[in-house]
């Protein structure tokens, strides 16, 4: 089968349909796209649609109507003209020179004035409504694009990912029935970066229960790599037949430690952090920092990382994530709140660090090689649609540490020497233990300010190391 795979003679019938999935949601994009295109002024039949409200409303009734409207059209069309030019310009307090002319060449100056300045705000409310549309409509054809290829990349991955190697499971069938189990079926996938995952369905012998754990070392023995039960799978193997997934154990593990106090001492911090596994042998660190302090910029935050931590668990590639959620934020509210937010993906099996950012402060990487500084000029989430996200990778060695910080710590440090301050109390320490860590920096840089915190301040320390 594998190498009918290769030779593209056998496509799965699943990944066909996927692909027009995405094609459908491309399409669906690439109309979005089509649509109406924003203009930053008035088209010149929007002018003359204004014009027409303006003379419907002023001149029905009016004795000059007749002079205006037929004989000198033209002349009141360009009188309209300047006045909405003036508006657009100056705002509605017209300049003198304006209101003069005005006066000179109409009989109703005054309401004229007041209904051609009621129509113009009117219309141009409705032309930043129209902007607002066409740029959630945007963002909702990028994601779309994104969401297309995410389900046409994890269909073919899946897809490529499963093995059938019929001497390995005839072996782990023998293994597992020496122990008391029955193998019903079993699925061996292989992922692009060669690692395990394997799922067995399987029961015990009448009367008999048999511990998860004495499987994971049947199947380690059998594969020829340590293998471990998936996070949250049932200890124990009963009579009846269940599906028990299996993992390539990693060769690194981590652990993470917060300090945190909130602006003026107060118990409710505006920073809301979030440390999570994801799939793939995979760690999330998420620390967001809300608009303002107290309990408004703590709903905001909070609700950042809870949806980050939804999209996150469900598979979604770390920007794709952020950028869905900006999009959402940006396109679900009329007034701008932002957040921060500074996000790690430790790969526990690479040892490596993605770090991303979106208006977050300065990240520090402590090694036996020194401090690095990791920092960021990009703006918040749910600012602008198109959000730049800044992001890096850097492979970490056993014993390293990530310390991430929200901007009250760094503000409460003095203005110029923030970042070589912090950078030099992180490195001037050799506490290895994360939540001293994160306490030891929060406290010393408490006692440099020597001030009542002006604003929220949160330290999040992550330290990797080897697996035993």
């Amino acid at each position: 089968m594998s190498e009918i795979k290769e030779k593209g003679l056998f496509i799965n019938p699943y990944v066909i349909q996927m692909d027009r999935f995405a094609d459908s949601l491309r399409h669906l994009s690439e109309t979005f796209l089509s649509l109406e295109e924003y203009h930053q002024t008035f088209t010149r039949e929007e002018l003359e649609d204004m014009f027409i409200k303006v003379s419907e409303r002023v001149c029905l009734n009016c004795e000059k109507k007749e002079w205006c409207l037929k004989e000198n059209r033209d002349r009141t069309r360009q009188m309209v003209y300047e006045i909405l030019a003036t508006a657009e310009e100056y705002g509605a307090e017209m300049n003198i020179e304006v209101k003069r002319d005005l006066q000179k060449k109409c009989v109703m100056a005054p309401r004229f004035l007041r209904e051609t300045l009621e129509i113009f705000g009117v219309e141009k409310q409705r032309m930043v409504w129209n902007h607002k549309i066409i740029l959630n409509r945007r963002g909702c054809a990028v994601q779309m694009n994104a969401f297309a290829e995410m389900i046409q990349s994890a269909a073919r991955e899946l897809d490529a990912g499963i093995c059938m190697d019929d001497h390995l499971e005839k072996k782990v069938k023998a293994g597992m029935k020496r122990i008391g189990l029955k193998l019903l079926s079993s699925v061996f996938f292989l992922t692009k970066q060669g690692r395990y995952e394997v799922h067995l369905t399987l029961k015990a012998q009448r009367g008999q229960c048999v511990a998860s754990k004495e499987a994971a070392e049947v199947l380690s023995s059998c594969i020829g790599r340590g293998m471990l039960l998936l996070k949250g799978e049932r200890p124990v193997i009963g009579e009846e037949y269940r599906t028990i997934v299996f993992m390539e154990g990693a060769g690194f593990h981590t652990l993470q430690g917060v300090a945190k106090i909130g602006k003026g001492c107060d118990k409710i911090s505006g920073d809301t952090f979030l440390m999570t596994e994801l799939p793939g042998g995979k760690e999330g660190v998420v620390l967001s920092d809300g608009m303002g302090s107290g309990e408004s910029a703590f709903k905001e935050s909070a609700m950042v990382v809870e949806l980050l931590e939804e999209l996150l668990g469900a598979g979604f590639p770390p920007e794709t994530a952020i950028r869905m959620m900006n999009t959402a934020l940006v396109a679900g509210r009329e007034e701008v709140r932002f957040s921060t937010v500074d996000m790690c993906i430790f790969d526990l099996y690479q040892g490596t660090c993605e770090i991303l950012k979106a208006g977050a402060s300065v990240t520090f990487i402590r090694s036996r090689g020194g401090v690095e500084k990791i920092s960021s000029d990009s703006l918040p989430v749910g600012v602008v649609q198109e959000l730049e996200i800044e992001k890096s990778v850097r492979q970490l060695e056993d014993g390293d540490f990530v310390v991430m910080v929200t901007d009250g710590v760094l503000d409460a440090l003095p203005v110029g020497e923030q970042e070589a301050m912090l950078g030099a109390l992180i490195g001037g320490t050799t506490i290895c233990n994360p939540e001293e860590l994160a306490h030891y920096i929060l406290e010393q840089v408490l006692e440099l300010s020597g001030e009542i915190p002006a604003d929220d301040m949160t330290v999040l320390a992550v330290g990797i190391w080897k697996a035993s």
